[in-house]
């Protein structure tokens, strides 16, 4: 815990120029997401191929998880750059507070502060 209101100001207030890092952070994850997106469709496996059904079952499944956990991800993303729009984001969603300048840095999307987001990990 830090002491000193002004370091820890710092620490939680995103400046001009870390909100357009930050943005353009959000922006590669996005176009990356959607082109993997558009990859794992095109090499999605034919379900109608009997020759090679249960490996075709098999990379089906695989392509379906990666396709989920991407869509899941852009999802993040884009609420994130939402949230940059409407002036909100770097605010935890659940106790209000600031989320710490590291912790967005690491992880842009993040939607909780750190201790927000242990809570709600604890409670799954």
């Amino acid at each position: 815990m830090v002491n000193d209101p002004l370091i820890a100001d710092r620490a939680t207030r995103l400046s001009a120029e870390d909100l357009a890092a930050l943005r353009e952070n959000l922006t590669e994850q996005r176009l990356f997401r959607q082109e993997q997106l558009r990859q794992l469709a095109d090499a999605a496996p034919s379900r109608t191929d009997d020759v090679r059904r249960h490996d075709a079952a098999s990379q089906i499944e695989v392509h379906v998880k990666l396709a989920a956990a991407a869509r899941m991800v852009l999802a993040d993303v884009e609420a994130a750059l939402r949230r940059m729009a409407e002036g909100s984001y770097g605010t935890c969603r659940l106790c209000r507070g600031p989320v710490a300048r590291e912790r967005l840095t690491i992880v842009p999307q993040a939607r909780y502060c750190a201790r927000c987001q242990q809570v709600r990990e604890a409670g799954r």
